[in-house]
């Protein structure tokens, strides 16, 4: 049996590290391989060219057709945030009023925001759609990852 502290100690070591990897584009289920074949997100011809599989564990990125169509849900998610974000620091350091135009200031300042992180938020929407359905594995070395069921070659990319 483990000692609670060895426990505390361990699993708190992985949640920083496992939380720090999902927001590197890394692999969900090992935490160490690259998802994307290019690690700048501002090169915009190669961008999001993705590893078929990691390199490090063999865990398959593209587990079925039209998997990544869910990532726009979670690129809605980031933007929301990230806008929330920036309202309440505008409106905290700048302020809101509505005899003047610093509301329409903002928008013009985040939308520009979002533009420009655009790239970084469709990698990392990958990233963190993934991590839904492939839960990171401690044990990845002693257990093989598991083949995809529902992959049709001919519609590979289709999209």
């Amino acid at each position: 049996m483990i000692p609670k502290n060895k426990y505390m100690e361990t699993h708190h070591h992985h949640s920083k590290k496992t939380a720090l990897q999902l927001f590197t584009c890394k692999c969900p289920r090992c935490r160490q391989g690259d998802m994307f074949e290019y690690s700048n997100p501002y090169n915009l011809k190669k961008f999001m060219k993705m590893n078929e599989k990691c390199a490090v564990c063999n865990q398959v990125f593209d587990i079925e057709v039209g998997f990544y169509y869910g990532t726009s849900y979670v690129s809605y998610a980031l933007t929301v945030a990230l806008s929330f974000t920036t309202f309440i620091a505008w409106w905290l350091t700048i302020g809101f009023n509505l005899n003047d135009n610093r509301i329409f200031y903002w928008l013009i300042a985040n939308s520009v925001f979002l533009f420009a992180l655009q790239p970084v938020f469709m990698r990392l929407s990958r990233t963190l759609w993934l991590a839904f359905f492939v839960r990171y594995n401690p044990k990845w070395k002693q257990q093989p990852a598991k083949a995809p069921e529902r992959i049709n070659a001919a519609q590979m990319n289709a999209w």
